[in-house]
């Protein structure tokens, strides 16, 4: 069985940082960090869930949501079976619940949750203005 555990979330003032991780764990968690499409997803209060950004299957490519280009960047630490989300210049509107999640490597949307196999728990990021 894969677990997905993010943490790094917290309270910062808007133009802060922070730096969220995705700990992947279980059987199949070095295929999954070495092969699989990684991404982040986060869902606001009374608001449906949205793409953030996303890591492509062996890392070809990344992909970013317009309102997070140049501010957050995504990579992973194949040897630490970790996939992190780099946060800069927060704004309140970033607050949100932030979620990792893990596609098999195929030809795919990776904007879209439903490609999806794999999701954490999540983790809060809330941005004071």
């Amino acid at each position: 069985q894969v677990q997905l555990v993010e943490s790094g979330g917290g309270l910062v003032q808007a133009g802060g940082s922070l730096k969220l991780s995705c700990e992947v764990s279980g059987r199949a968690s070095a295929r999954i960090v070495n092969s699989y499409a990684m991404a982040w997803f986060r869902q606001a209060p009374g608001k449906e869930r949205e793409f953030v950004a996303a890591d492509s299957w062996l890392s070809i490519s990344t992909e970013y949501a317009d309102s997070v280009k140049g501010r957050f960047t995504i990579s992973r630490d194949k040897n630490a079976n970790t996939l992190f989300l780099e946060m800069n210049n927060l704004q309140p509107e970033d607050t949100a619940v932030y979620v990792c999640a893990a596609a098999r490597p195929e030809d795919i949307d990776l904007t879209q949750s439903q490609v999806y196999d794999h999701w954490g728990q999540g983790t809060q990021v809330s941005v004071s203005s």
